[in-house]
């Protein structure tokens, strides 16, 4: 059965490979970034019914206004992925600067904190559909000089996992661990040692049935995308 599924961060990385397999197998799919020549080039591959909107998560009042529009348009989605994210430049903690700091904790917690507040109502209001938090392997273990990248997952695993104790029966909240792949953001702390790891293209083939195939007999586990 074909499904509506509303992602973060489409323009790049995990984000931008799941879109085209779901859009293949006839998923209707909402997406946001905040590069406006990603999302018109996203727009033009993938017409209506698909819908993608220049949105940054960090910003409450434009993730209610996305919220809203595909709500109206498309009704609650059966499958929420929050994957916006970014990561630090790696350095010793008291390195970072407070503002890099502070953007890392806007995006990666609240701006999943935002995606929740503004579609999941709806999605309890129906009392169905599955919300995919992606986390990481730095939120369930650390690592040196990503002390912020690690605080951030560790918060979404918290969040996700409480979240899974509200929900109504037949729904399912997930924090999904995705594998390490060579994306932007892995080259950033493993700079060409990323090359040495799976592909987000090759990623997605195996990430779309996994993510599909979740339902409310997953809610609260803290899942990995099998490799």
């Amino acid at each position: 059965m074909a499904k509506k599924i509303v992602i973060s961060g489409v323009t790049r990385g995990l984000g931008s490979a799941l879109v085209p397999l779901l859009a293949a197998a006839k998923h209707t799919v909402a997406g946001c970034g905040r590069s406006m020549e990603h999302i018109l080039d996203l727009t033009k591959k993938y017409p209506e019914p698909h819908q993608f909107e220049v949105c940054d998560v960090r910003q409450e009042h434009c993730v209610r206004e996305w919220a809203e529009k595909t709500l109206r348009t498309l009704g609650p989605p059966d499958l929420l992925i929050a994957n916006a994210a970014m990561m630090n430049q790696p350095r010793k903690f008291w390195d970072i600067p407070a503002a890099e700091f502070d953007e890392l904790i806007d995006v990666n917690v609240k701006g999943v904190a935002n995606l929740i507040r503004a579609f999941v109502p709806a999605m309890v209001a129906r009392k169905a559909g599955v919300i995919v938090v992606l986390s990481s392997g730095w939120g369930r273990s650390t690592a040196a000089e990503v002390a912020p990248y690690c605080a951030s997952k560790y918060a979404v695993e918290g969040l996700t996992l409480a979240l899974a104790q509200e929900l109504p029966p037949n729904m399912a909240a997930i924090p999904l661990n995705p594998g390490v792949i060579d994306t932007d953001m892995l080259r950033k702390c493993f700079h060409e040692r990323a090359a040495m790891h799976q592909k987000a293209d090759a990623w997605a083939k195996r990430a779309v049935p996994f993510l599909l195939n979740l339902s409310a007999r997953d809610n609260g586990k803290s899942l990995n995308v099998p490799s």
